[in-house]
């Protein structure tokens, strides 16, 4: 096994267009492209975080403290707003818009940092992850068919990986603040480059039973400079719920329910492993022989909404994503309200 600075296979799309009339498109898209298909860090769009509410605000932030871990994805927040304004967005255009469907537009500004075990060290880790940080601008439309209880999610991304997304800065900050290691790698960490990347989600009830369970089934494509990969799986609700997927009258106030959900990854491009896509000067890179090109992920937590509140605790579980690597934990907490 060798690590280090290899030359990376830069073949993969920068741009994917994807029609979906059923769950069974996307399926078979995702087998049918296995060598061009990563889990995601940060996912505010799936239907268990669903706020019934055209214009709403919300915070993320997610750290491996949670997990009493500190290596691998280390920790991330986004600042998300959904607002009816937003469906001026002039991005808007490149999303998938069904007609007579439901649509709520937004934006969110993500960040995202990566190190290996060992923060303390001011050398190279070999066959540890490289120390990554990466920073975007995302705008994004939600889609929802209410007779065919489906939601379809497009998204765009842009920004920045590497030293401009100052991710020394902010660990280094925090480290002292709270008393812990200071993070002394983050001069061999992945560098600057153009982060661009589109999505594709789509989700599809498959049982409800009353306002106390349900069951989906999703799948995602994502094409670009920083992640290039594909997922399906399920994921399930149980408690005081309301569905995402149907109109507005008559939902419930007060909601409490714990949510789950249990992905297969497909991995073709990772940049906060492998690098970026045009700079190719970063001092440790993993290859693209050692990346484990299938992961598992499995997320679950607990949600209490009010009318206007929104509070979620969650926990995430990874298998390994490289040969030499570890599998990821990590917890996050989301606060949000609606205006």
């Amino acid at each position: 096994m060798k690590l280090g600075k290899w030359p990376r296979n830069h073949c993969h799309p920068l741009s994917v267009h994807l029609i979906m009339k059923s769950p069974l498109a996307i399926i078979l898209l995702i087998l049918t492209f296995p060598n061009h298909l990563l889990a995601q860090k940060i996912d505010n769009l799936a239907s268990f975080r669903d706020i019934q509410s055209d214009s709403y605000f919300r915070f993320n932030y997610d750290n491996d403290y949670f997990s009493g871990t500190d290596d691998n994805y280390t920790q991330g927040y986004s600042l998300e707003l959904v607002a009816p304004f937003l469906e001026k967005n002039p991005v808007n255009f490149l999303f998938i818009k069904p007609a007579n469907s439901e649509k709520k537009f937004g934006v969110a500004i993500e960040h995202i940092g990566f190190t290996p075990p060992n923060i303390g060290s001011p050398e190279i880790q070999f066959g540890e992850r490289p120390f990554a940080a990466a920073i975007m601008f995302k705008s994004f439309a939600i889609i929802t068919d209410t007779l065919q209880n489906s939601r379809l999610i497009s998204s765009l991304n842009l920004g920045l990986i590497g030293p401009g997304a100052f991710g020394k800065e902010m660990q280094v900050g925090i480290h002292k603040i709270t008393g812990n290691t200071i993070p002394e790698g983050w001069r061999n960490q992945i560098k600057n480059d153009l982060v661009l990347n589109y999505e594709v989600s789509y989700e599809k009830q498959l049982f409800r039973a009353q306002d106390l369970f349900s069951l989906q089934t999703t799948g995602s494509l994502r094409a670009g400079t920083l992640y290039t990969n594909a997922s399906i799986g399920l994921n399930t609700t149980v408690g005081l719920i309301n569905s995402a997927f149907s109109v507005k009258n008559d939902k419930k106030k007060f909601l409490f329910y714990g949510f789950s959900q249990v992905l297969g990854n497909a991995v073709g491009y990772d940049a906060t492993l492998q690098g970026g896509l045009f700079n190719n000067k970063s001092p440790y890179t993993i290859s693209s022989g050692e990346i484990t090109r299938f992961t598992g992920q499995f997320n679950y937590g607990l949600v209490l909404q009010t009318k206007t509140l929104y509070f979620e605790y969650s926990r995430t579980v990874l298998t390994r994503e490289f040969e030499s690597g570890n599998p990821t934990k990590w917890g996050g907490i989301r606060i949000g309200f609606t205006f």
